[in-house]
């Protein structure tokens, strides 16, 4: 069976969570499906695919073309340079692709597009935690008619402040983004939890054997045994690399006081390494 067919997941053995019963399902509105095999169909996406946890469609959006050429786009009115997708085809997928009374948040149509909302953690763990069946609009060209912009998008999610060639791989990075933090997709639950911008700041460096690689050594704290030495190293190694690579974030990051305090130190460290 191929990947690129629009077909149901299988139905196997998914872990009984409350409002987990059924697979997520992802639908992708692209122009261009084959983008999708090598990114999709491996690793903890695919094998969310196999579980039974994720149900993920990619659908030609030329499907919906009805004349005999499937023209999707055509000049904009005004002039200027690139092709704008048309109304009639994009109103026709999602009004087919959308279940009669389906709304946010269980059912959210995204636009990828780069004047859309930056993609967070915090919105991938919304969209995990209340949705269940999104579609992904794959913008291109110049972007999509205004019309079909105002009365269909939930939601326009951008990945970055810069322009790519079309949403395919913004619509994988979101899938990927979302689909990792189920229920069951992950062998351990725990990995999610402790990653970067989790809990608003960056994760603590890891290591693993052997235990010296070319004169590096593994830090001591780690081999020692000590949890609770452990944990407060990994913490205060997190919040220094936050300080180091995005300040930005500790300002917004849910700190304890004893946080703070390592904030307050590791900064007057890093400026006494600057004088």
């Amino acid at each position: 069976m191929s990947f690129f067919e629009t077909v149901p997941a299988k139905k196997t053995s998914a872990p009984e969570f409350p409002g987990y019963n059924t697979p997520m399902r992802v639908d992708i509105l692209t122009l261009f499906p084959e983008m999708f095999a090598g990114l999709l169909e491996h690793s903890i996406l695919g094998r969310a695919r196999e579980a039974g946890l994720l149900d993920l469609r990619l659908v030609q959006w030329r499907d919906y073309a009805l004349d005999k050429h499937r023209v999707v786009d055509d000049a904009p009115y005004g002039g200027g340079a690139g092709m704008v997708l048309k109304c009639e085809p994009l109103f026709r997928a999602i009004e087919d692709l959308r279940p009669a009374g389906a709304a946010p948040p269980e059912t959210q149509v995204i636009h990828l597009s780069p004047q859309g909302v930056l993609l967070t953690q915090e919105i991938a763990c919304e969209l995990a935690r209340e949705a269940r069946h999104l579609i992904l609009v794959c913008g291109r060209y110049e972007g999509v008619d205004e019309r079909a912009r105002r009365t269909l998008f939930d939601r326009e999610i951008s990945i970055g402040d810069y322009v790519l060639t079309g949403g395919e791989l913004p619509a994988a990075v979101l899938t990927d983004a979302v689909v990792r933090l189920l229920p069951g997709v992950l062998g351990n639950e725990e990995s999610a939890q402790h990653e970067s911008h989790m809990n608003g700041i960056f994760d603590h460096p890891h290591y693993t054997r052997p235990e010296v690689f070319r004169e590096m050594a593994v830090p001591e704290v780690l081999i020692g045994g000590h949890h609770a030495k452990i944990v407060a190293w990994r913490r205060e190694q997190a919040i220094r690399r936050t300080l180091e690579v995005r300040p930005d974030l500790i300002e917004k990051a849910d700190l304890s006081d004893s946080d703070r305090a390592l904030v307050k130190r590791i900064r007057e460290e890093m400026q006494g390494e600057e004088d």
